[in-house]
C-alpha cells in the first residue's frame, strides 16, 4: 500500500487541501458532451484528440489575426468585416453554416476574456473586442443577418466594365466572364445560364440574354438602416423608423437594378456574336426580300398581261352596259319630269281652286288653318289623290263640305297609320294602344331616343328594351316609364316619313345641335383679357389637349392599356408615351369617359334583363 506524502512525513501535517476543478475551454465542451452521451473517460479522450486534429486543421483554414482584433471598435461593429473578425477572410459566402460555428468556437477558445486573464492579459471589462466576435457570430450564424450582410459586403466590386468598341470586342469574353460570374451570385433562379464562347449557338446566347435581362436579384440592403426601430420609445417612432428605412431600401434596390441592367446592356452592346447574329439576319432577310422580289416580278408580268386582255373585254361591256344604262335613265328620268309637272299641275289647280273659294271659309283665323291644310295634302297626296280630289271640288257645288270631309279623311288616314305601326310594333289590345297613347314623348325624351339608337345599334341583345331601359334612366318625367314596344314603334314613328314626325325630328336634332354648340362654347371660352395675358388655353394649362380623339389614338390608348396593366409602376406615363401629343391627363380622362360609357351600356342591359 503506498502512503500519502503526509503520511510519509515527506510533507508537514495539513500542507496539502483538497480544491474543486471544473474543465475550461474545449476541454469542458468535451466533458460535457460525454456525461450527456454517457461515453466514457477513454472515449473522451479519442474526441478530444479527435478534437485536437480538427483544431490543427482550422489554424490552417482559419487566420487569427490577433493585431486587427486589438483594433476593432465594439462601439462601431456595425461597420466592420465580420468575415475577418471569425477569420473567415478566405471563405466569405462560401463559408458554410459548419465552418462558422467551428471558426467561432475557435476565437473563443483563443481570446475569451477568461482564457486571456488566466494568461495574465489585461482585459478591458466594458470594451473589450472579443464582443466583437460574439457580434460576428450572431450576424454569420443566423441565415437572415448574413443575408442581409453578404448584400452589402465590403470585398465585393460593384463596378460596371463600359462597353466595348468594335476594334476591341476581341476581349470580350476576358474582361465581361469574370463580371458576370462575380455577379450571378445574387440570383434567386437556378442554374444561372452561362456566357459561353465564341461557338455558342444563337438559343444559347438568346436564353443567356433573356434571363440576365430579367434578372430576379434577392439582394437587400436592411443591413444598412440607419436607425434600428427596435430603439424606439413608442410604436409611433417605430412606425415612422420603419418607413424611412423601407424608402431607402426601395431606393438601393432601384440603384441596383440599374446596375445590373447596365452591366447586361454594356455586355449585349458589346458581344460580337450579337454582331455575327445581326449580321447573317439582315443576310437571310436581303436574300428572301430578292427572291421575293423576283416571284413578284414575274407574277405581274403574267397579271399585265391578263389585265390587259380583261381591261379591253371590260372596255367593250362597259360601252354597251352605259349605252344601255344612258337610254333607260334617259327614259326614267322623262317619266320622273312628266311626274313631277303633272303633280305642280294638280297641286297648283288645287291651291287656285281654294283661292277662288276664299280657303273654304269666311273666317279669317280659318283661313290660316285651311291654308296649312291645303300645303299639307300638297305634301301629303299623290298625283292621282290631287287628281280625283280637283276633279270632285270642280264638280260639286258645295266645294267647301267636299274640303271639310277631305281634311276628316286625311286626318283619320294619318290616325290610321299611326295605329298600324303601333299594332304591329306592340301586338297588344286596344287597352295598351290607349296607354301608349296617353305617354306623350317630350322633346328631351325623342332626343334621349335618338341618342339610344345610335349607341345601341342593330345587333345589339335585346336592344329596344336596352333602349327604353337608357330612355327611363335618364329622363327628367319619372312618372312615366317606356317598355320596349313603345321604344320600338316611336322609333318606327320617327322613321315614318310623315310630315308631322318629319318635323319633329327635325325639331329635335335641331335642339340636339344647339345643346352640343353651347357646351362647346361653355367649355371652350376664354376672354379676351384672358386670351391676351397667355398663350395658353385652359385645357393646356392644366395638362389636358382639346383636340378630339382620332380612332388612330384610340386604337393606341386601347394597346397600351393592355400593355401595362394597373399594376405596372407610373403607369399612366408609360401609357402616355405611347401616344403622341397626348399626356398624362389626357389618357386618365379619356379612360374615364370609356369607363363611364361601358358601365351606362352595361347598366341598361342589365336592367332590360331584370325586368
Amino acid at each position: 500500500m503506498v502512503s500519502s506524502p503526509e503520511e510519509s512525513g515527506l510533507l508537514p501535517p495539513g500542507f496539502l487541501k483538497e480544491r474543486d476543478v471544473e474543465p475550461v475551454g474545449r476541454w469542458f465542451l468535451t466533458q460535457w458532451e460525454r456525461l450527456n452521451s454517457n461515453r466514457t473517460i477513454s472515449a473522451g479522450i479519442l474526441s478530444e484528440s479527435s478534437d485536437e486534429e480538427e483544431e490543427a486543421e482550422d489554424d490552417d483554414l482559419f487566420e487569427d489575426d490577433l493585431v486587427f482584433l486589438r483594433s476593432l471598435d465594439p462601439k462601431e461593429v456595425k461597420d466592420q468585416d465580420h468575415y475577418r473578425v471569425l477569420g473567415l477572410t478566405k471563405l466569405r459566402i462560401d463559408a458554410t453554416d459548419d465552418q462558422i460555428k467551428r471558426a467561432h468556437r475557435q476565437k473563443v477558445l483563443k481570446h475569451h476574456p477568461d482564457k486571456r486573464k488566466h494568461a495574465g492579459e489585461e482585459v478591458k471589462e466594458d470594451d473589450d473586442y472579443f464582443s466583437c466576435i460574439t457580434k460576428a457570430f450572431e450576424i454569420l450564424g443566423s441565415p437572415v443577418n448574413r443575408r442581409a450582410f453578404d448584400s452589402v459586403d465590403p470585398l465585393f466590386n460593384d463596378d460596371v466594365p463600359d462597353a466595348l468598341k468594335k476594334e476591341k470586342q476581341g476581349d470580350f469574353f476576358k474582361v465581361f466572364l469574370p463580371v458576370l460570374k462575380r455577379n450571378q451570385r445574387w440570383s434567386n433562379k437556378t442554374p444561372v445560364p452561362q456566357l459561353g464562347d465564341d461557338n455558342s449557338s444563337r438559343s444559347e446566347v438568346e436564353e443567356f440574354y433573356s434571363f440576365w435581362y430579367d434578372f430576379d436579384s434577392w439582394r437587400e440592403y436592411s443591413y444598412l438602416d440607419e436607425e434600428d426601430k427596435e430603439k424606439a420609445s413608442d410604436k409611433w417612432e417605430r412606425r415612422e423608423i420603419d418607413k424611412i428605412n423601407k424608402a431607402q431600401r426601395l431606393e438601393n434596390k432601384k440603384e441596383e437594378s440599374k446596375r445590373i441592367r447596365k452591366l447586361v446592356d454594356n455586355c449585349y452592346n458589346s458581344d460580337p456574336r450579337i454582331s455575327r447574329f445581326r449580321k447573317a439576319e439582315i443576310d437571310e432577310k436581303a436574300a428572301k426580300k430578292k427572291a421575293k422580289a423576283d416571284a413578284i416580278k414575274a407574277k405581274k408580268e403574267e397579271e399585265e398581261r391578263l389585265r390587259k386582255e380583261a381591261e379591253e373585254k371590260e372596255r367593250q361591256d362597259k360601252e354597251e352596259r352605259e349605252r344601255q344604262e344612258k337610254a333607260k335613265a334617259a327614259a326614267e328620268r322623262q317619266e320622273r319630269e312628266a311626274h313631277k309637272k303633272l303633280l305642280r299641275q294638280e297641286r297648283k289647280k288645287l291651291r287656285n281652286i281654294a283661292k277662288e273659294h276664299t280657303m273654304f271659309s269666311d273666317d279669317e283665323d280659318e283661313r290660316v288653318t285651311h291654308l296649312a291644310e291645303v300645303e299639307k295634302i300638297c305634301e301629303i297626296y299623290s298625283y292621282a289623290d290631287l287628281q280625283d280630289l280637283n276633279k270632285r271640288l270642280q264638280e260639286n257645288s258645295t266645294a267647301k263640305q267636299v274640303f271639310l270631309e277631305e281634311l276628316e279623311k286625311m286626318e283619320e288616314r294619318l290616325v290610321k297609320e299611326r295605329n298600324d305601326v303601333q299594332q304591329q310594333s306592340k301586338g297588344a289590345g286596344a287597352g295598351e294602344k290607349s296607354s301608349a297613347a296617353s305617354k306623350e314623348w317630350s322633346h328631351d325624351d325623342l332626343q334621349l331616343l335618338i341618342k339610344a339608337v345610335n349607341l345601341f345599334p342593330a345587333g345589339t341583345a335585346e336592344r329596344w328594351a336596352v333602349c327604353a331601359e337608357f330612355v327611363n334612366q335618364h329622363t327628367a318625367n319619372k312618372d312615366i316609364t317606356r317598355n320596349a314596344k313603345e321604344t320600338l314603334a316611336k322609333a318606327k314613328d320617327l322613321q315614318s316619313g310623315n310630315f308631322a314626325m318629319s318635323s319633329m325630328k327635325e325639331q329635335v336634332n335641331k335642339m340636339a345641335y344647339e345643346n352640343l354648340q353651347k357646351e362647346q362654347k361653355r367649355d371652350c371660352t376664354v376672354t379676351e383679357s384672358e386670351a391676351t395675358n397667355r398663350t395658353e388655353t385652359p385645357a393646356e394649362t392644366m395638362g389636358f389637349s382639346s383636340t378630339p380623339w382620332a380612332p388612330e389614338e384610340q386604337k393606341l390608348l386601347e394597346q397600351a392599356l393592355k400593355t401595362f396593366p394597373s399594376t405596372t409602376p407610373e403607369r399612366w406615363e408609360r401609357i402616355a408615351e405611347q401616344i403622341p401629343g397626348r399626356g398624362k391627363k389626357d389618357c386618365m380622362k379619356r379612360y374615364k369617359e370609356l369607363a363611364e360609357l361601358i358601365r351606362a351600356k352595361k347598366a341598361a342591359q342589365a336592367a332590360a334583363k331584370k325586368s
